[in-house]
């Protein structure tokens, strides 16, 4: 072979191995976190968002780049989870997230836990459960797991019973006693604070109520139990549960760092769940 053109094979084939390794090594950083491109992190407005807008800070002096896209309902993180708009979310509890798989289908699955927002009962008119009026109509979460839950809280306050053995699964119609005739009403959860000025009190999840300046510890007429099933959840669709970069951001968010923001931030009012 002339020498020329073996030098030409041989630069070529080198070529062409290098390439292959640079591939190779590349394709195997995407699974990393501080290699990845910008990690898109969904959350509702809230409570939420400003712990998760801390987990960005500590993610980022460890090396990884977080984008948090904030949503103003309960469906749609899980949507954009599902359709690979986002790589994770941070919102739900393990009961509304087995619903949503459960309906819709998703091939979702929670990799730790976060934190707890006791949910209560609010009122801009009444001071105490005994000025309840007879007949009043009461707004609560209109999606199956919240709204279960705000009826297990009226049944705390007692001022309902329900069917023994109903659960967190509830529903209006597992009502067995209703001694004041009050009026259930469903509605988006995101909308109940907006409707306190036209009802006498309403169930609320913590993260609106923080949302609309009221302070659950102080201003909740009654506040869920703190040993409430309801501890909220990270989650990533199931292909990409054993991926580094899961491992990673879920550090960041228990960090002790994380842990002392919650606490002093929002005294008491959100309880680390981990």
């Amino acid at each position: 072979m002339n020498k020329w053109l073996k030098k030409f094979v041989c630069v070529g084939a080198a070529c062409i191995l290098g390439m292959a390794l640079f591939t190779g090594c590349g394709a195997d950083k995407k699974d990393n976190a501080s290699n990845a491109e910008v990690l898109k992190v969904g959350v509702t407005a809230g409570p939420h968002a400003e712990i998760m807008d801390e987990v960005k800070k500590v993610a980022e002096k460890r090396g990884m780049k977080v984008e948090v896209i904030e949503f103003s309902d309960f469906v749609q993180p899980n949507m954009a989870l599902d359709n690979k708009e986002i790589q994770i979310n941070s919102y739900q509890h393990e009961p509304f997230l087995k619903h949503q798989i459960k309906d819709r289908g998703y091939k979702l699955t929670p990799v730790a836990k976060t934190v707890i927002y006791p949910m209560g009962i609010y009122s801009s008119k009444i001071k105490s459960l005994g000025e309840i009026k007879p007949g009043s109509v009461v707004p609560i979460p209109n999606d199956p797991t919240n709204g279960g839950r705000a009826l297990k809280l009226l049944e705390q306050a007692g001022l309902i019973k329900l069917k023994d053995g109903v659960g967190y699964e509830a529903m209006a119609v597992d009502i067995v006693s209703n001694p004041k005739n009050l009026v259930i009403q469903e509605m988006e959860a995101a909308q109940i604070t907006r409707a306190l000025q036209d009802v006498d009190f309403a169930v609320v999840n913590t993260n609106y109520a923080i949302g609309a300046g009221l302070v659950p510890t102080k201003d909740a007429l009654v506040l869920e139990s703190s040993d409430s099933p309801y501890v909220n959840l990270i989650v990533v669709r199931t292909e990409d549960k054993d991926k580094p970069f899961v491992k990673e951001f879920v550090s960041a968010y228990q960090s002790d760092e994380i842990k002392t923001f919650i606490n002093d931030h929002f005294k008491g009012s959100v309880v680390v769940g981990w």
